[in-house]
């Protein structure tokens, strides 16, 4: 993937969140540039997940488990990054807002760009 690719995934990916941040009433971002950063925190610790549980139990992996796992990585992101506040109800409520718009604006996912 080329560098260019990346910045618009990431762009993108703030965006949704921003998006995510409007219409789920328990989760909140400061900003395009918050919504930047947890967006750079969310793969990040996605791809240590993936490197250590593999690619099944990642929050790019389909199912229950990582419908959770993600919740789960919204929730933790937060206290990493500055003027996001989640609370667990809006984390899973986030997961579930950002997979369904996952369904119409498919963002290529660290699994996909390795094959």
């Amino acid at each position: 993937m080329t560098f260019l690719r990346h910045v618009v995934r990431f762009v993108v990916s703030a965006i949704v969140l921003m998006v995510v941040g409007w219409l789920v009433p328990a989760f909140h971002v400061g900003g395009f540039w918050s919504a930047l950063v947890l967006a750079l925190v969310i793969a990040l610790f996605g791809w240590i997940i993936e490197g250590i549980f593999g690619k099944k139990v990642t929050p790019f992996g389909r199912g229950i488990v990582g419908f959770l796992a993600s919740a789960l990585v919204i929730w933790v992101a937060q206290f990493f990054v500055g003027g996001v506040s989640v609370s667990i109800i809006g984390a899973i409520l986030a997961a579930l807002v950002i997979g369904i718009i996952d369904l119409f604006i498919p963002i290529s996912t660290p699994y996909e760009a390795g094959r």
